[in-house]
């Protein structure tokens, strides 16, 4: 190999094309044979994971900060510059290892993908993807500025959540229908932005000579096991067992606030007039906390929160001009993860920092493999570690177990995450379902209004319970508001199935809790070495999207749901 590659993240942010350009050459020039098969993945892995770090690294300063023209200017010059050349390189390794016919051990998948990606890779398709990237962006950037004056202070949408836990009902629809007027605001922006991202991932598909992008997508995210008529299964097992148990939901919320009808302001209130859940006043107590409370689930996770902590690896609080949402991102080549969230003091907080250090605990266990490509499971269990450290960490929210609460609140939350988590999956199937809908038709769906009425269909056949007389607009226009739409597309029934293995998780540790957490890290450390069945199996569930598993889910939920409401 060519002079060594940097060891220090300041070093390989100034890294730029020509300088990795020679180590790609170098591997692509070496003759492989069984004897050197091993070093040269170890060195095509390190080589990997250095220009995968510096992706991640300038995502992630660039969503720290929508408004840094510096940071998106670093991001633009990667996509423009390294991106495009990288995608080339990578494949042309991968090609010559599926060539050569060798089969390294603990690679099978792996190669499997590998696979995946030469039937499906065009070499026009280079500036295509780094456009989907960049209009990505754009979504980031659009969203992110919004903001509006509550109470004359410039508040950021996300700071306007606590508002709705407001007993006040006239205050929480006040604060409602402000975000929902900023939003709207941008409602022809989105428009635009959209048609300029369907209308290139439309032609990604054709250039791959596919059918449709969702094909594309199904061959990109490698889903090996389970078709597009799975997730329809998916969809009706829902309709028949959650649509019901959420009707008997909102149906509960409503008589227990006293209101003719739920409104979407009326959805994240206690029911019982109680104060809202104020889990942490600052960044710093939601960390500590969450770190005792990792520490109960296991030591050895709870460490790894520590060390993230230690490392500067975590960024947690909301701020203006900060992009939306939560994710855990990962450093390949230190081996380390990275949480970005907006906190603003509230319990979904709370969720969304376990939900994430799931994920983080993920690269921790896979961390001992050998090779990048072994490293990444399937997205689809993936997001079982992240929703099962949700389940797995509820226990331990009461403050006598070094958690956030009360013993009456910490039942609350249970509630509050329990009876979430069954609502969700109604919603999962409104987001999968419009997606399925827009790539099935996608010359409909380069229309918005018809997307507003695809996805309004939906919302009517699955998200049945609450009132949104009035407030049409805001309700169709609900696509423009889920971003993996955007930036990921087809990316959303991983969670619907996820959750399903995580409930598992969660119900073997309710027999067994040691044995229910050791499972769940043994199959963490399995990283992308074993198949979507064989890792739920590991982690003691079932994949699958059938009514009677589901419905023993959501029984089992219900009934928890009962337990602790008697609790308070």
């Amino acid at each position: 190999m060519p002079s060594s590659l940097p060891t220090h993240a300041i070093e390989l942010l100034r890294w730029d094309w020509a300088d990795y350009q020679p180590f790609y050459q170098t591997l692509q020039n070496q003759n492989l044979t069984a004897q050197n098969v091993e070093d040269w993945l170890k060195d095509w892995s390190r080589l990997s994971e250095c220009i995968n770090e510096q992706y991640n690294r300038l995502y992630v300063a660039m969503t720290a900060s929508t408004a840094d023209q510096a940071a998106e200017q670093r991001f633009q010059h990667y996509l423009d510059s390294i991106y495009p050349p990288k995608l080339a390189a990578e494949q042309a390794l991968k090609e010559k290892l599926l060539a050569s016919g060798l089969q390294p051990a603990g690679f099978e998948l792996p190669l499997r993908c590998m696979r995946s990606d030469a039937e499906r890779f065009r070499q026009q398709n280079i500036p295509l993807l780094a456009l989907d990237e960049k209009l990505a962006n754009e979504y980031n950037q659009i969203v992110g500025a919004q903001t509006v004056t509550w109470q004359g202070v410039e508040t950021t949408l996300p700071q306007l959540k606590p508002v709705f836990q407001n007993p006040d009902r006239q205050v929480r629809e006040q604060a409602w229908r402000l975000g929902a007027e900023r939003q709207l605001a941008d409602r022809e922006a989105l428009n635009d932005l959209w048609r300029r991202l369907l209308s290139n991932r439309l032609s990604v598909a054709a250039n791959a000579d596919l059918p449709s992008y969702r094909d594309y997508r199904w061959s990109q995210m490698y889903r090996f096991d389970y078709t597009p008529a799975d997730c329809r299964t998916f969809h009706e097992a829902i309709e028949r067992v959650v649509v019901p148990a959420a009707r008997r939901a909102y149906k509960r919320r409503q008589q227990r606030l006293g209101v003719k009808t739920l409104r979407p302001w009326d959805l994240e209130v206690d029911p019982l007039g109680r104060p809202a859940l104020r889990p942490f006043q600052t960044a710093t107590e939601l960390r500590v906390v969450a770190s005792r409370v990792f520490h109960q689930v296991d030591p050895v996770l709870g460490g790894y929160f520590d060390q993230m902590t230690a490392e500067g690896l975590l960024d947690l609080e909301n701020r203006k001009n900060k992009a939306p949402g939560a994710y855990c991102t990962d450093y390949p080549a230190i081996r380390r993860p990275f949480i970005f969230m907006n906190a603003v003091g509230i319990h979904d907080d709370v969720q969304t920092l376990l939900h994430e250090g799931g994920h983080a605990f993920h690269v921790f266990e896979s961390a001992h493999l050998p090779y990048y490509h072994q490293m990444a499971a399937p997205m689809e269990f993936a997001e079982v570690a992240s929703m099962g450290m949700e389940f797995l960490a509820m226990p331990y929210l009461d403050r006598e177990q070094g958690g956030y609460y009360s013993r009456d609140d910490a039942a609350r939350a249970r509630v509050e995450h329990l009876e979430s988590s069954l609502l969700f999956w109604a919603y999962m199937a409104v987001v999968d379902a419009f997606q399925h809908w827009v790539y099935e038709n996608p010359q409909s769906a380069l229309q918005p209004a018809a997307c507003d009425a695809a996805w309004g269909r939906e919302w009517q056949r699955f998200m049945a319970g609450v009132d949104w007389s009035g407030l049409e607009a805001e309700c169709v226009t609900g696509w423009q508001r889920k971003l993996h739409i955007f930036l990921y597309p087809l990316y959303y029934v991983e969670y619907g199935l996820a959750q399903l293995g995580a409930v598992q998780v969660w119900l073997n540790a309710s027999k067994n809790r040691s044995k229910a957490v050791a499972a769940y890290r043994r199959a963490l450390a399995l990283g992308g070495t074993a198949s979507l069945p064989l890792l739920f199996q590991a982690a003691g569930a079932t994949f699958g999207f059938d009514a009677t598993l589901l419905g023993k889910a959501v029984k089992a939920m219900e009934t928890a749901i009962a337990a602790s409401e008697a609790v308070q």
